[in-house]
C-alpha cells in the first residue's frame, strides 16, 4: 500500500483548495476527483472527460461522516442497512442536501456516494479530512487508465497525479438507487 507522506498531503490540500483536479489510484482504475464543494473543480473534470453536464458524478470517502454535507441525514434503520454495503464497493443513490452544487448533480436531485473499501483512498480522504469526487480517469467513451503513467500521459499538468497502485476490481462499482433498491450498474 502507498503511504501519502505529510508534505504531499499539504501539497494536494493546497492543489484541491485553489480549485484542483488529481488524479489517483481507487478500486478498479484510477479516478479523477476534486472538492465536491468547488463548484469550478467540478467544472474542470467535466470538461476534461468531455462528459455531459446533465450526468452526475460520484463521491467517494474514507468513512460515512465525511458524506453528512452532501446527503439528508438517514433513519437508524437505513444506516444499520447501509453498514452491510459499506466499507464496500457500492456506490448508493440517496437524497442530497442544499449545500450540493448542481454541477455535481447533474440533472438529477440524488447523489452516488460510497464509502470505499480501498485502503489508499480511505487514507486519503481521512487525511484530507473530506471527501473526493470520484470518476473513472478517462476522456468519455475510452477505457479507464489503470495507471500512473498513463494517467501523466493523458492529462499531464491538467490535473495533479498521485503515485500508488489501483485496487484489483475490474470493473466499476455497483450503483444502487437506495429509496427503489433498484441495481443502475452491475
Amino acid at each position: 500500500m502507498y503511504a501519502y507522506n505529510h508534505k504531499l498531503i499539504q501539497r494536494i490540500k493546497d492543489h484541491l483548495r485553489h480549485g484542483g483536479v488529481i488524479a489517483y489510484p481507487t478500486e478498479s482504475c484510477y479516478g479523477l476527483g476534486c472538492d465536491p464543494f468547488n463548484y469550478r473543480a467540478i467544472n474542470t473534470i467535466i470538461r476534461i472527460k468531455g462528459r455531459s453536464k446533465t450526468k452526475g458524478l460520484i463521491v467517494i470517502a474514507g468513512e460515512l461522516k465525511q458524506l453528512n454535507k452532501l446527503i439528508q441525514p438517514l433513519p437508524a434503520s437505513s444506516k444499520a442497512e447501509i453498514a452491510h454495503y459499506w466499507p464496500g464497493f457500492y456506490s448508493l443513490i440517496l437524497k442530497v442536501t442544499r449545500k450540493v452544487p448542481r454541477n455535481l448533480i447533474g440533472a438529477h436531485r440524488k447523489i452516488a456516494i460510497r464509502v470505499t473499501q480501498h485502503r489508499p483512498v480511505q487514507q486519503l480522504c481521512r487525511e484530507l479530512q473530506q471527501p473526493l469526487v470520484s470518476t473513472s480517469a478517462n476522456k468519455t467513451g475510452c477505457k479507464p487508465i489503470k495507471n500512473y503513467r498513463e494517467c501523466l500521459r493523458q492529462f499531464g499538468t491538467q490535473v495533479l497525479v498521485l503515485p500508488g497502485l489501483i485496487g484489483l476490481n475490474k470493473k466499476p462499482s455497483t450503483i444502487i438507487d437506495w429509496e427503489s433498491k433498484k441495481i443502475l450498474r452491475k
